[in-house]
């Protein structure tokens, strides 16, 4: 998803000056092209994130587009009183990009786990949080934040779904994309798990049990409509995140549905519980660890149906 982000961005660079892209030390390779093609819209302020959300702010009020870039809490949690007086509180037209979302960069420990951004991130007024699950997804988003005005946070994961994108399908910024239909269950997902969660889906309904699959590619503002409709229309709503279930998704859901007085006849939310991803290893080992691959997201639906 990095690549397709740096992508499409290129392209729209290409036609808009006013886009500018500040990176804390960080894509050498994938970034290079980008530098040497507009020297003029690329800055790297080194390990500095603090004052990379700031110079990016003062950059957006004075009429630049502005992309800070960096490794999942860096460009987030440690420049959070930033985004928040500096960006959120003047509306600064400032987009978060933040690579490894989730487990993915495992092996280098729990500062490197982004666990808790979403729900951080999502409780700062102003900011859209964006979670794409696919390769057409992050272009198009990419697209979507940078048209829009205002503080985004973009969330890049380093797995994917496939390709998901139907013919003649328009990506629409805070709606839910129904991937799978069914009845007995909605699973409710963002980010790069959607692969685990579709094949999920798949092995299910091979052995007779049917289960909607929504991916929410915009967690904030969220798509309250089809939430409700699944809610109503199904057997119970399950939410499945790479971040812990206090705040994130889960949580969004939830808030949805209940001011909607639209219980579902069951909610489950899987995720981090209260805790931090103490081991290191690959993503799908941590996955495999914390619940959160196929074959873990398949038994919560059997024990869940069985209640």
């Amino acid at each position: 998803m990095r690549d397709a982000f740096v992508r499409r961005l290129a392209q729209i660079a290409a036609r808009d000056p006013r886009v500018f892209l500040i990176t804390g030390d960080l894509g050498f390779g994938v970034l290079t092209e980008f530098a040497q093609r507009f020297p003029r819209q690329f800055l790297n302020v080194g390990v500095a994130e603090q004052n990379m959300a700031g110079i990016a702010a003062g950059l957006a009020l004075d009429g630049r587009i502005v992309l800070t870039y960096s490794i999942g809490n860096f460009p987030t949690l440690r420049a959070l009183e930033q985004l928040r007086n500096d960006v959120c509180y003047h509306d600064a037209n400032v987009k978060i990009v933040a690579i490894g979302g989730g487990f993915s960069y495992g092996a280098l420990g729990m500062s490197h786990h982004a666990t808790e951004d979403i729900a951080i991130l999502r409780a700062l007024p102003r900011m859209k949080v964006l979670v794409p699950g696919d390769e057409w997804e992050a272009e198009e988003a990419t697209e979507a934040m940078i048209s829009m005005p205002g503080p985004c946070y973009l969330r890049l994961d380093k797995s994917k779904a496939p390709a998901t994108q139907r013919e003649g399908e328009v990506f629409r910024l805070g709606a839910i994309r129904e991937l799978r239909q069914g009845q007995d269950f909605t699973l409710v997902c963002c980010g790069g798990i959607l692969g685990q969660v579709l094949q999920a889906a798949d092995a299910l309904r091979a052995e007779g049990t049917s289960c909607r699959v929504l991916n929410v590619h915009t967690v904030k503002p969220i798509d309250r409509e089809a939430l409700v409709h699944a809610a109503q229309e199904t057997g119970g709503i399950i939410t499945i995140e790479e971040h812990t279930v206090d705040g994130g998704l889960g949580g969004a859901v939830a808030e949805i549905l209940l001011e909607a007085v639209a219980a579902p006849r069951r909610f489950l939310r899987i995720g981090l519980r209260d805790q931090f991803s103490s081991i290191v290893g690959s993503q799908d080992y941590l996955r495999s660890r914390y619940g959160l691959d196929q074959s873990a997201i398949m038994a919560r639906v059997r024990e869940a149906l069985n209640k």
